[in-house]
């Protein structure tokens, strides 16, 4: 199995980790969970992609920045969740 293989099996095991997690922390129906497993992956990816523009090296496993990437995809997770429900006014 080559790194890049083992970096991306990686990266979609805790993507979705993370959306399963955070949909079963806040609750929600069906399309809910796949909004929320969706804005985990795309989170991670971009979290992913900005840790290695800017060179962040601190928790990194291989070639995934699993920090920068950890932080992308609960940042997204909230603000997707934030979208859906809106605080009251």
């Amino acid at each position: 199995m080559t790194l890049a293989i083992a970096g991306f099996i990686l990266s979609a095991l805790l993507a979705i980790a993370y959306g399963a997690a955070f949909h079963f922390l806040v609750g929600g129906s069906l399309p809910t969970i796949v909004v929320y497993l969706v804005a985990s992956v795309v989170g991670f990816i971009i979290g992913h992609f900005a840790g290695s523009f800017l060179g962040v090296e601190i928790f990194r496993l291989g070639a995934v920045y699993l920090l920068t990437a950890s932080i992308g995809s609960w940042a997204l997770l909230i603000f997707v969740r934030w979208f859906l429900n809106p605080p009251p006014e």
